[in-house]
């Protein structure tokens, strides 16, 4: 079973719209602390601020060489996001197939009565 609590972490990481944006924008490759910052109308330390929410959720990991930072996504938790969603799937899934066995067998017993 997943830990909830990381869970949550990452669904509230990505739920604020810059960091989501951000998110995205590494989706496609690592960037630099600077390159991030670019598209938004906010200072450096709130970018960063930003980043160490997405970093502490394990959805991205940062690296530092000399004097300049670099982030990527982190797979791992990419991992624990889809194994929650499949774990959901199935539950639903398995439900519909019950509701469709249930309303094929009444459909059947309806028809044998009308025969």
């Amino acid at each position: 079973m997943l830990h909830h609590q990381s869970i949550d972490s990452c669904f509230r990481a990505l739920s604020d719209p810059t960091r989501l944006a951000i998110f995205e924008r590494l989706s496609h490759g690592p960037s630099s602390v600077s390159q991030l910052a670019q598209p938004f109308a906010m200072s450096l330390t709130a970018v960063g601020q930003h980043l160490e929410i997405l970093e502490s959720s394990g959805l991205i990991r940062t690296q530092k060489v000399g004097r300049v930072r670099t982030c990527s996504v982190d797979a791992a938790g990419l991992d624990r996001l889809t194994s929650w969603v499949a774990e959901r799937r199935s539950l639903v899934e398995r439900r519909l197939d019950r509701l469709a066995e249930l309303l094929d067998a009444e459909d059947a017993a309806t028809t044998s009565i009308k025969q």
